[in-house]
């Protein structure tokens, strides 16, 4: 049987977790397949780290099941349950090499050293680090340290892979390097995994499906394009991606809005008057000597670039334009915007 062959199926069935009255899970249910990526992504307190915690044996939440291939861990112990994980904070052992560092959960297993050598060897060439095996973490990079820390944890050949904010202590650049290294290895080794992030860019690069969390619930649970374009809720069309509230006319599943109209998700307002939830790249703004909203401000974000406007009603919409077009909209400008018809969800006025 091949790594790629082995990924577990995970199950979190209604979990409540409460600290002193907050509730930080509240009746969270959540199903992985087997070799599956899963990011849970949210602000600050939604849950997504406490629900990782209980899934690791960290914390027991006070109702609900955790199960893992069929097995019913929701009271089992951290160490029983052969879990891999990899946490902000490198945590590796600083008297320890790579190699070591790599080694030491094999060597916890009673593996022989023989063997013992030959993983570690593997998990370290798979994350780029076999020239670094002898080196100490003060010697390493923060990029190199949580490699080690990934092939610590994939050393041991978990049922399932942890992922807690590990990147959130590195640079951009880094950061994304890792965060693609990290995607790649994944699907090379097969193993489900449950990755928790603050960061929306990170979570819709890397996973198979983005889970949305807000108070303890999750809101939605996609694929990431699907998350992007067809948000099931307005806490979701707010929080992935940036988002414009503009005044429409509801009709037969249609928002009429800008002198024209789009198709309504699932999910929206009935209207007769609603808010439509528009992306920025779903609106379209060209220059009108007579037209009636006018350019707030323009900048450029290297491939596109971003046009702010103001409607007469003071309301402000952004638009992404292509980035050969940007320094041609200039403050005060007069314009003309339009929906380019894709479908948003409509709120309640």
């Amino acid at each position: 049987m091949t790594d790629a062959t082995r990924g577990t199926a995970v199950l979190l069935t209604d979990l409540h977790r409460s600290y002193g009255g907050v509730a930080a899970l509240d009746g969270l249910t959540l199903h992985i397949e087997p070799g599956e990526f899963v990011a849970l992504l949210g602000p600050s307190g939604c849950g997504k780290t406490t629900a990782l915690r209980c899934l690791a044996g960290l914390e027991d939440p006070d109702s609900g099941t955790v199960v893992v291939g069929g097995r019913d861990l929701t009271r089992v112990p951290t160490n029983k349950r052969d879990m891999g994980m990899v946490f902000q904070a490198y945590s590796l052992f600083p008297h320890m090499t790579a190699r070591q560092n790599v080694e030491f959960g094999l060597e916890l297993r009673g593996r022989d050293k023989a063997s013992r050598r030959a993983r570690t060897g593997e998990m370290l060439d798979l994350v780029g680090l076999s020239e670094h095996a002898e080196k100490f973490a003060h010697q390493m990079s923060g990029g190199q340290q949580q490699r080690v820390a990934l092939a610590r944890a994939l050393a041991i050949e978990p049922q399932v892979l942890l992922l807690d904010e590990p990147l959130s202590a590195l640079d951009a650049k880094v950061r994304t390097q890792l965060r693609d290294e990290i995607r790649r290895i994944q699907l090379e080794v097969g193993t489900t995994t449950l990755f928790v992030t603050h960061d929306q860019e990170e979570a819709l690069a890397v996973a198979d499906r983005v889970g949305v969390m807000s108070t303890g619930r999750l809101e939605q649970l996609a694929p990431p394009a699907e998350l992007y374009t067809a948000p099931r809720t307005p806490f979701v069309a707010d929080f992935v991606g940036l988002t414009n509230r503009i005044r429409a006319r509801v009709e037969g599943g249609r928002a009429h809005l800008l002198g024209g109209s789009v198709p309504l998700l699932p999910g929206s307002a009935a209207g007769p008057s609603a808010l439509v939830l528009v992306r920025p790249e779903g609106v379209r703004v060209v220059h009108d000597p007579e037209g009636t909203a006018s350019v707030v401000s323009s900048s450029f974000l290297g491939g596109h670039g971003r046009v702010i406007t103001r409607l007469p009603d003071d309301t402000l919409v952004t638009v992404q334009v292509p980035n050969t077009e940007v320094t041609t909209f200039r403050a005060g400008d007069p314009v003309t915007l339009s929906p380019r018809g894709d479908a948003a969800l409509a709120v309640a006025d």
